[in-house]
């Protein structure tokens, strides 16, 4: 029996991200990683051994059948059109584009042609997240009333282009829909500046899910204390993931009787025990890579898809919108980016 051929892949952009990307392609069975686009050279030595390429094009001539976009967030459409146009897929990191209209025209230019494309929303191959997402999906919780999310740190000198919703808020915005299952419908936010940036550093948004879901996310560069916390409360408890140790932990809601009559009529909660799940820990960023692998290969794989991506950047812009105006924003659900 002839073995597979290894699929060839390549990568746009040597920056922090994209550094990560580099060290897991050159060990990803079942691929060749074949080169790397990046016009300012291979500054820290990450390209494990693959040639360093000026332009797209380039690594196209190669014969890639996949390549994973990790440059600035406003080249993304630009970079991604081109290897649609030469029937190469790709993997992009998030947001997918910098603008709703951008990330549209993304999915037209992968979906007409058949091609396999992908978003890097790397929470959803966090292994707390997706012991969560499948103990939801079994009905562990029983009805959902509310997701917070909570994700704040120092400013990452790395970011240019963009504020703290598209870069750190998009995070929250696509776990919590992929967790849920569930399609936001509104949303209203306050940001502030004050890092001295033209963009927003902190956000503050409060959101409903089309199944009636409360949603609360607390997103900033201003804070010492890294952070990055999940809970999802329902009738029977509540889940905590902690994505930084990849820990998930379950608050159950104990059963007790009142004798006070005045009480009874009011559906309270009071404190049970409390689990702490024991997990393997693999790397998200290998998961998320051998899943796109598999996708490319033409077996069933959950990746995030341009057009979950897309929704992802409709729901950053409603936040922004919001914040600008003071208004809450509906959101559209036959939009291109549902689910």
């Amino acid at each position: 029996m002839t073995a597979a051929r290894s699929l060839r892949a390549g990568l746009v952009g040597l920056g922090s991200m994209g550094r990560h990307h580099a060290r897991v392609l050159s060990g990803l069975e079942g691929v060749d990683f074949v080169g790397v686009v990046d016009p300012m050279g291979d500054k820290f030595g990450a390209a494990q051994g693959a040639p360093i390429l000026d332009t797209v094009q380039e690594l196209i001539a190669l014969g890639v059948d996949y390549a994973v976009v990790a440059c600035p967030t406003a080249m993304h459409e630009e970079v991604g059109l081109q290897l649609a146009e030469a029937g190469v897929c790709a993997l992009i990191e998030k947001p997918v584009a910098a603008t709703v209209e951008g990330a549209r025209r993304l999915v037209e230019a992968f979906e007409s042609r058949g091609l396999v494309a992908g978003v890097g929303h790397i929470e959803r191959f966090n292994p707390a997240l997706r012991s969560l997402r499948a103990r939801l999906e079994a009905g562990e919780l029983g009805d959902v009333y509310q997701v917070v999310t909570r994700r704040q740190g120092p400013f990452p000198h790395r970011i240019a282009d963009v504020g703290v919703v598209k870069d750190l808020a998009t995070h929250d915005i696509d776990l919590t829909g992929w967790v849920t299952g569930r399609e936001y419908v509104s949303i209203a936010a306050h940001t502030v500046s004050k890092s001295g940036r033209e963009h927003e550093d902190m956000v503050s948004a409060v959101g409903r899910l089309d199944d009636g879901t409360m949603v609360n996310h607390l997103v900033n560069w201003l804070s010492p204390l890294k952070e990055r916390f999940t809970s999802v409360t329902g009738e029977r408890g509540c889940f905590i993931a902690d994505t930084l140790t990849a820990d998930l932990t379950f608050h159950s809601n104990a059963a007790m009787t009142t004798e006070w009559e005045a009480l009874q009529a009011f559906r309270g909660v009071s404190e049970g025990d409390m689990i702490r799940y024991a997990i393997q820990k693999r790397e998200p960023l290998l998961v998320e890579h051998e899943l796109f692998r598999d996708a490319v290969l033409g077996r069933h794989a959950d990746i995030c898809t341009l057009r979950q991506g897309t929704r992802t950047v409709e729901v950053a812009a409603a936040v922004l919108e919001s914040a600008l105006d003071g208004s809450t924003v509906a959101l559209d659900r036959d939009s291109c980016g549902a689910v």
